[in-house]
């Protein structure tokens, strides 16, 4: 029975090294191919020259940035404050219609949002924010809220009753025992509806393309497109690799600064069904 469960435990170690081989292997061969692939040195091997592209290309890589982790920033703030509120009512307030209100909410996952972009391009520019950052912001919003509103509500659902009854009896009002009790109960929630949020938006492409015309508006995705085709439409495989490592960085950081939380999100009550 021992040597059984040391082959096992070793099974278990090899399969989750090799697994994880396997999914870093793509990022690892980007990277290689970043610093030693085409045009990385004018000499040929080890060289930041593909960096040095991505830097300087078009309206410049910190214009890029700013503007990739401005929608994001703006679409997690507005995706965390209606789906708070959202969940909040979904779970705790009755009022006529809600499970219906809330089942045509979801409904909205199963239609493919490629094809309400346009009709949503119309929309922006009734209100003058075609070609904004702002309103690009507000579409990234609406297109996470379905599963946002989702998982705040089931966040909210896993937190006991009493809570709020404790809460109330204590002299809080419904705001009060939402801001002070409730809410810091659902911190998990909050922060995977977040970084699910942010992702999504740091890494979109088509919204972007869409509603953006002006070149130093453009997000990082976009400008990576226009960055990889060279000469005679040739592609720039190394300046495209270094561009999606400089993509993927604050992605896998901010990921890993905040895995305990996201996982600690799926696994208390935010898939409660």
């Amino acid at each position: 029975m021992k040597r059984t469960k040391i082959l096992g435990i070793a099974a278990h170690h090899v399969t989750s090294t090799v697994l994880a081989l396997l999914f870093l292997l793509p990022l690892l061969w980007t990277l290689y191919g970043s610093l030693f692939g085409q045009g990385a040195s004018p000499e040929g091997g080890f060289g930041f020259a593909n960096y040095q592209s991505v830097v300087e290309y078009g309206s410049g890589l910190g214009t890029y940035l700013l503007n990739t982790t401005a929608v994001a920033l703006m679409t997690v703030a507005g995706v965390l404050v209606v789906s708070a509120f959202g969940g909040y009512a979904f779970a705790r307030l009755p009022f006529r219609g809600r499970n219906v209100l809330f089942i045509l909410t979801l409904a909205i996952l199963m239609v493919p949002y490629a094809t309400i972009l346009i009709p949503l391009y119309v929309l922006l520019g009734w209100l003058d924010l075609q070609d904004s950052l702002v309103g690009l912001a507000l579409v990234m919003v609406m297109l996470q809220l379905p599963f946002s509103l989702f998982m705040m509500r089931n966040s909210f659902e896993a937190l006991p009753k009493e809570l709020d009854e404790a809460a109330l009896m204590d002299g809080c009002s419904v705001a009060g025992a939402f801001f002070r009790v409730l809410l810091r109960g659902t911190v998990p929630g909050l922060v995977t509806v977040g970084l699910y949020a942010f992702l999504s938006s740091w890494n979109e492409f088509i919204a972007p393309l869409i509603f953006l015309t002006s070149g130093d508006l453009f997000t990082l995705p976009v400008a990576l497109v226009s960055l990889r085709t060279g000469a005679l439409g040739s592609v720039d495989y190394g300046a495209l690799q270094a561009g999606v490592i400089v993509s993927a960085l604050p992605c896998l950081l901010l990921f890993l600064f905040l895995q305990r939380y996201y996982v600690r999100g799926f696994t208390s009550g935010a898939l409660k069904g």
